[in-house]
């Protein structure tokens, strides 16, 4: 039977009975909220990667607003070889400037893998997150031709972060089969309602939005609430979730050393 490498326990002992080392840690690195429940939801998604890989160290470290921040982490690693996967959706500052400035700051040997988006593991926790709010498993081509989805994101003054989101929601509106017009809660346009608008410019009035946010806070809050039909959940903990950061811990590790600093 293949087993899946995301599953996979690594071996800790070579073949003439001498201990491996270890494999290098992951850390997950979110951005940090004030909402107590982002702190939740970014440990449970810890929790189920533990369990898909229960020989992997994992780690969390925060951007800002939540402890532990990353340095802290980083300081509790040493020296030793760490992948850092960000728990961000889009290439954007964080991920190109704070990420590798704090990881440069550190001694530990650490390579930087790419933000969870744009993956068709996205795509399928985007989906599966509006199929719980209740969009139909079924729909008419009547129903679906008024029918779209605004892809409501943190927003970024990078354009790399904006090209990342319009590839997410290529990816979702291949499986919906309706348009997916992404948005932005700051730094960026179309605003949600804005996007709303030109939906409904186009005859689009049964409109969902799908909350591309890792956890709830501030601004999923606020894009949720502008949903004129159903709003999904942060991805959270999805099961998809977890197995997409062990697929950016293993590309990763299977790259070109890539060092966050």
């Amino acid at each position: 039977m293949k087993v899946s490498t995301a599953c996979a326990p690594l071996s800790l002992v070579a073949s003439n009975g001498r201990r491996r080392p270890g494999p290098p840690a992951l850390v997950l690195v979110a951005h940090g909220s004030r909402d107590p429940r982002a702190l939740d939801t970014v440990r449970a998604l810890m929790d189920r990667v533990r369990l898909l890989r229960p020989a992997l160290p994992v780690h969390l470290g925060h951007i800002e607003l939540n402890e532990p921040l990353l340095p802290d982490t980083l300081a509790t690693l040493g020296d030793a070889p760490a992948v850092l996967v960000p728990l961000l959706l889009a290439r954007g500052y964080h991920v190109k400037q704070d990420i590798p400035e704090m990881a440069a700051a550190s001694a530990a040997r650490t390579r930087l893998a790419a933000p969870l988006g744009p993956h068709p593991l996205l795509a399928q926790a985007l989906h599966a997150r509006l199929v719980e709010a209740g969009w139909p498993a079924g729909m008419d081509e009547a129903t679906r031709r008024t029918s779209a989805v605004v892809l409501a994101a943190a927003g970024s003054r990078d354009p790399d972060a904006a090209t990342d989101t319009h590839h997410t929601a290529r990816l979702l509106a291949a499986r919906l089969g309706v348009p997916v017009l992404p948005a932005y809660a700051s730094a960026a346009t179309p605003t949600v309602a804005e996007a709303l608008r030109a939906l409904a410019a186009r005859g689009r009035h049964r409109v969902a939005v799908a909350s591309c946010f890792t956890a709830p806070g501030r601004f999923a809050t606020q894009c949720a609430a502008q949903a004129p039909w159903i709003a999904s959940a942060p991805l959270g903990a999805h099961p998809s979730m977890a197995r997409l950061v062990l697929s950016r811990y293993d590309q990763s590790l299977a790259a070109p050393v890539r060092t966050a600093a």
